[in-house]
């Protein structure tokens, strides 16, 4: 007996650790289980926040979870492989966008024109029984290629044609100006979309460039060659494009002229080196005046302050009888005659 009552107890203090499914609260919590919501009114506990915040955070979170999975449980359930699935009901709270909703897509040429005629696009099927091959072909992707090769092993060749041509080599040209083509339609539906203007070194088609636009697709790809279009042949009455290329330097010139010339190449180096080589030194004169006059100014200076120096030393021996003997000037009678320094920086002015 004694066994059995201690290991009740024991199972009963496991058990005191899990809390009970039921939890009460003040104010009900208001639930969306459609979006798995659970928001709660009540007051928070000020004194157990600040006394133990984590535990209380925790238990409080704790409770409110309960109170989501016990609406859970009880919604309709079923039973998919092996897992017990609830079905949420439609959410009723309605959560902001971060930005505004994306517009319609906008339609494509092929689009617009099959709205208009009503053609409705029909699913392919993925195979295809071939009467020349006598079985089912893939209508389309994996193994396409191999089952054309094997219906289309000779080819014939038109009356109109070199009989020499490889025709193989013509279907294959074929298909990639098809593949071409349609990369131009993506390309110009995605210009059109974005609302842009036709590329200026592009070409898109008679109905997407203008007369200036398709003169300057031209000039450019004239342009692009090894010679700067020096050498390209020109129309009858060609223009040429404005606004293109290189700024013009010679005044009156349309455009800057091509670093090819008719001069041969053996005198254009030399008329270089000479024009390099005979190039003589030039003089700043006034630069050269201003750098002597500063020159001797200094030297000038140097001489005064050391002659300074020596009168002052002399007057120093001298004594106050030396002083007395010098002449002061009557007040109100004629001027001081002006320093040499200062007559020097007047004539300089």
């Amino acid at each position: 007996m004694d066994i059995v009552k201690e290991v009740l107890e024991k199972q009963q203090r496991e058990l005191d650790k899990y809390k009970t499914i039921n939890v009460e609260k003040h104010l009900e919590v208001r639930l969306d289980v459609g979006m798995m919501l659970c928001s709660d009114p009540n007051d928070l506990d000020e004194e157990e926040l600040k006394n133990n915040k984590e535990n209380y955070l925790k238990d409080l979170t704790r409770d409110n979870t309960q109170i989501l999975i016990n609406a859970i449980w009880e919604l309709p359930t079923e039973r998919v492989d092996e897992c017990i699935v609830a079905k949420l009901p439609a959410p009723t709270t309605i959560l902001p966008r971060l930005r505004k909703p994306p517009g319609p897509k906008p339609l494509t040429k092929w689009e617009k024109f099959a709205k208009e005629k009503g053609i409705k696009k029909k699913k392919k099927d993925k195979k295809v029984f071939d009467e020349v091959l006598d079985k089912w072909v893939p209508t389309y992707g994996f193994k396409r290629a191999d089952a054309e090769k094997q219906r289309d092993w000779v080819l014939e060749v038109p009356k109109n044609v070199d009989p020499d041509s490889d025709m193989f080599q013509k279907k294959i040209d074929l298909r990639s100006e098809k593949v071409a083509k349609n990369e131009i339609q993506r390309m110009k539906n995605i210009v059109r979309a974005r609302k842009q203007e036709v590329p200026r070194s592009g070409y898109l088609g008679a109905e997407a460039a203008s007369s200036s636009q398709l003169l300057t697709a031209v000039t450019v790809a004239k342009s692009s060659t090894a010679s700067v279009g020096k050498f390209q042949n020109k129309l009858p009455k060609e223009k040429e494009a404005r606004g293109i290329g290189v700024k013009e330097l010679i005044p009156g010139a349309k455009r800057k002229a091509s670093h090819l010339s008719d001069v041969p190449e053996k005198e254009a180096n030399l008329d270089l080196i000479k024009s390099v080589l005979n190039k003589k030194p030039k003089f700043d004169i006034e630069k050269a005046i201003s750098l002597q006059k500063n020159e001797a100014r200094a030297e000038r200076n140097n001489q005064e302050a050391e002659e300074g120096g020596k009168r002052s030393k002399k007057r120093k021996g001298g004594g106050k009888g030396s002083r007395k003997a010098a002449k002061k000037p009557k007040s109100n009678q004629g001027q001081r005659a002006p320093s040499k320094k200062a007559s020097m920086g007047k004539k300089r002015r």
